[in-house]
Formats: structure tokens, sequence, C-alpha cells
């Protein structure tokens, strides 16, 4: 019974508001059933999604090659900044981020693979979930046989006077112990007030 008034209690406030209140997804969670869990992610404690050679998300042929760079690092990385960008801000940035970052992206993580002694069998992998709300974190470059992360993604929204509001994308090294910002570039948003991400 406690059910149906959450679900009439939703249905209210969306009629009372005209939609401008949209529910949390948490409310969403809490009233579908238990036994009709998402099985299509994996269940850790970390909730972290990892991505590499054991990834079901990218079909490939079945070569006894080892996959390349691309395949175990470059299209998951992308996959997970447009998961960050989501329905709203990623038709807008896309073009440019195709464009300008994520090529410097990819020269960051070729150059972190070489320097780790290279990606065999899936030992350095695209980690993390990315983060939603204004929080910064895209995704991180993990080494799995040291258990550490290399490189850390992120995407900043500032808000500059007079000249509006602008995503700064950068990383972090664990050579300097993930304390400066290495820029990868700037895209402009607009002087309005950007959407959150996953949004």
């Amino acid at each position: 019974m406690k059910k149906y008034f959450q679900k009439l209690f939703i249905a209210i406030v969306a009629v009372l508001t005209l939609g401008v209140i949209s529910p949390s997804h948490e409310i969403w969670t809490t009233l579908q059933p238990k036994d009709n869990a998402r099985t299509d992610l994996p269940s850790t404690t970390k909730h972290e999604l990892q991505l590499g050679l054991e990834d079901s998300i990218f079909e490939r042929e079945t070569f006894e090659e080892t996959p390349s760079i691309e395949e175990m690092l470059f299209n998951p990385a992308k996959e997970l900044a447009y998961l960050k960008f989501g329905s709203r801000i990623g038709p807008v940035i896309q073009h440019e981020f195709d464009q300008v970052i994520f090529p410097k992206m990819s020269e960051v993580i070729e150059s972190t693979v070489a320097s780790a002694g290279g990606h065999e069998y899936g030992r350095i992998l695209i980690t993390e979930t990315p983060s939603g709300n204004y929080a910064e974190k895209i995704f991180h470059v993990s080494d799995t046989s040291v258990n550490k992360d290399l490189v850390r993604f992120h995407v900043r929204t500032e808000k500059r006077p007079q000249d509006g509001y602008f995503y700064n994308f950068h990383y972090h090294t664990a050579d300097d112990g993930f304390t400066v910002h290495h820029s990868l570039g700037d895209i402009y948003w607009s002087k309005n007030t950007p959407p959150k991400w996953l949004s």
C-alpha cells in the first residue's frame, strides 16, 4: 500500500508543478521490485564499471591477436565521456569534444600506457563510473597489476565573468600525486547555467 501512496504522491507533485520538479532517480529505483534489478552492469562494492578486455559492451571479432589500444582504452574512454555528458550536454559539446579534446586525451592515454610498460592482457584499464551532479570525474586509467590509478581525467564547470560558462577538461597524473591540473582544453557552454552531468 505504501508503494501506491508514493506513486500517487509523485503523480500529484508532477501535475501541480507542471513537470518543473522531477522526482529523483532514487525514488524510481526504490519503487521497482527487487527481483527486477539490473543485471547488465557488474555489481561491485565500489560501483566500478570496468571496461577492458573483459567488457561485453563493445563487440569484438575473435582474433588471436591482442586487442588494440583503441579497442581496450580509447573506445571505452569515449563512451564514458559521452555517458558523463548525458543527453542534455552531449549534443551541444560532442563535436568540439571529438575534434579538440579527445585527440589530446588519446595522446595522454597512449603515453601513459607506453610509460607503464604496455597494455598486455588487460593490465591497464579504464575504470570508474563518471560522477554526476557538478562533480569533475570522467574516468581513470588504472594499472590493475599494482591496483593504482595512473591518470585521472576530469572536467570542471567554470563561470568566467562577462564570458559565461566553460567546461575545462584536464587530467591529473600519479607522478605529481594528482595535485597538478594538466589542461586539455576548454569548451564554451553559454551564459546560462549548464545542466548537471549525467542528465
